[in-house]
């Protein structure tokens, strides 16, 4: 695999942002399926490099692999503040889209990420179906914007209402209702959620599961020993990959039957 930092011009931001980038070697199964892997609400584009193995589990599989640094916007275009949502969505893909060779469609593109970026991974798979075809969860915090901010004020909760406004519940933030709104469309990005069984998400997790569910919006959902940890994130980021390849179906190599 190869392995590149991009920094480009992100127009939704007015900046120069970072991305690190694992690029399958063999060119003779391009053009390739892109997994955009987003990180949590306290790390950057590096963390997944620093912090598993993922490049080696990507190893001779087609896949392109892309770790973008999104701050702490949790992937929304913030009501006051950045616009980090149309930054990846637009920017971030397109960017890609034209300077690789990538197959430029939502068949072609997933989504997954830990805590903050699982959030992000099922919002941005939600709200942009015409461009994601599938998204993972890892430890996320499934219930951001579900549940009323002012039951705990305090530092965070102001943070977040720059974000989300004062109106979030139902809106195109909050996954629950966001789910029951895609139940309406044919085409639906398959879903996949795991958690630590001693993570402090957990209860976020098992209710989003039982949402769905309840709505019968078809899922993959699974719990193992561990915590918030990276031990954790780094041993099922491989169930990641074993869920998602199918999906994508990278192409195969040229004259292969």
């Amino acid at each position: 695999m190869a392995f590149c930092e991009l920094k480009y011009f992100s127009p939704a931001l007015q900046k120069h942002i970072a991305a690190n980038v694992i690029i399958p070697e063999n060119l003779q199964v391009k053009p390739f399926p892109v997994l955009y892997l987003l990180h949590g609400q306290s790390d950057d584009h590096t963390i997944w490099m620093r912090r598993t193995s993922i490049e080696r589990y990507v190893d001779n599989t087609g896949l392109m692999v892309v770790m973008p640094d999104t701050g702490r916007g949790w992937y929304s275009n913030a009501v006051h503040g950045p616009a980090w949502e149309t930054s990846i969505v637009t920017d971030l893909v397109d960017f890609i889209d034209g300077i690789f060779p990538t197959r430029p469609n939502a068949g072609g593109r997933a989504l997954a990420g830990l805590s903050m970026g699982g959030y992000g991974a099922v919002h941005l798979a939600f709200n942009h179906p015409n461009r994601f075809c599938a998204a993972v969860s890892h430890s996320g915090a499934l219930a951001f914007s579900h549940f009323d901010l002012d039951a705990n004020p305090g530092a965070w909760s102001s943070e977040m209402k720059l974000i989300l406004g004062e109106k979030y519940i139902g809106s195109k933030s909050d996954l629950f209702a966001r789910a029951q709104k895609l139940m309406s469309i044919k085409r639906r990005p398959a879903i996949r959620i795991d958690c630590g069984t001693e993570d402090f998400l957990i209860e976020q997790n098992r209710l989003f599961h039982t949402h769905l569910t309840n709505i019968d919006y078809p899922h993959e959902y699974e719990e193992h020993p561990g915590a918030h940890t990276w031990e954790y994130w780094d041993r099922h980021v491989q169930d990641s990959l074993m869920f998602l390849l199918p999906i994508l179906q990278p192409t195969q190599p040229t004259g292969s039957k």
